[in-house]
């Protein structure tokens, strides 16, 4: 899996999609990568970023994060915001900024468990709200449209829970297996750890155990599985989902098989 990861400092967490195993062949290399957001894009780092040739970014978040940290993104490009969270009053996912601003509320708020129960929240939040099925059903029309031109990129703010899921789901839809489905999803603690682990250590000197604080900033095998698990309750199969929650026809299927699957 780490070969398909792109190293600049300044993005953490960049990785392209191809290779990884899919039916009938492998993801197509150079067309769709997965990051953090791009607000901290360097000078240094910019070449390289300019290199993967990306055309369209993905902006899975907030209108507030959006505010907060704009991507800083090369005048070829094009971004689509499409705020998955907007329609959750409060949601784990999108609440990382400002964590460590009040050490006694987020211990209040994440201690004792509640960080997982949050996060498990959100991953169902992700299957479920109404601004998700609209941002994911824009997301896999726009990555099938025949007039979308260059690489794709898509991200949230740490590009592990709204991000994961657009790549899991994304790659479920072209046939991979659940070892390569979770395996990249899970090379995220790898990935995002030199970001992390900062956080973390400042948590500590503020009194914020990690214990509390690392289900928010790292991902977990079980937050999958529920999205997966709520997909089950809620449509019956992926397949189910992808028709009748974000109405992607046979049509938009083939497109994005035709587009991102080298046979083999």
């Amino acid at each position: 899996m780490s070969s398909r990861r792109i190293e600049l400092a300044s993005v953490p967490n960049l990785r392209d999609l191809g290779t990884l195993p899919v039916a009938g062949g492998t993801f197509r290399t150079g067309v769709v990568y997965r990051s953090t957001d791009l607000a901290g894009l360097s000078d240094a780092d910019l070449p390289r970023y300019l290199d993967l040739g990306v055309q369209t970014v993905f902006d899975l978040r907030t209108a507030g994060e959006r505010t907060q940290a704009p991507d800083r993104l090369t005048s070829g490009e094009r971004e689509i915001n499409l705020d998955v969270l907007a329609d959750s009053v409060t949601d784990a996912a999108a609440s990382l900024t400002g964590l460590l601003d009040d050490p006694t509320q987020t211990e209040k708020m994440l201690g004792g468990g509640r960080s997982v129960t949050l996060m498990v929240e959100s991953y169902r939040n992700l299957v479920q709200l109404a601004s998700a099925l609209s941002s994911y059903r824009s997301f896999f029309h726009d990555l099938a449209d025949p007039k979308r031109e260059g690489a794709a990129l898509f991200h949230c703010t740490t590009g592990k829970d709204r991000t994961g899921w657009a790549a899991a789901s994304l790659l479920t839809l072209l046939g991979a297996d659940t070892h390569t489905i979770y395996a990249d999803y899970l090379e995220t603690n790898h990935d995002l750890a030199p970001a992390t682990e900062p956080v973390l250590k400042q948590a500590e000197q503020k009194g914020i155990s990690r214990a509390a604080l690392e289900p928010v900033l790292g991902v977990r095998r079980e937050y999958l599985d529920t999205a997966f698990q709520q997909v089950d309750d809620t449509y019956g199969s992926m397949d189910a989902y992808f028709h009748d929650g974000l109405g992607l026809t046979d049509d938009v299927e083939g497109a994005l098989r035709e587009r991102f699957v080298v046979s083999g």
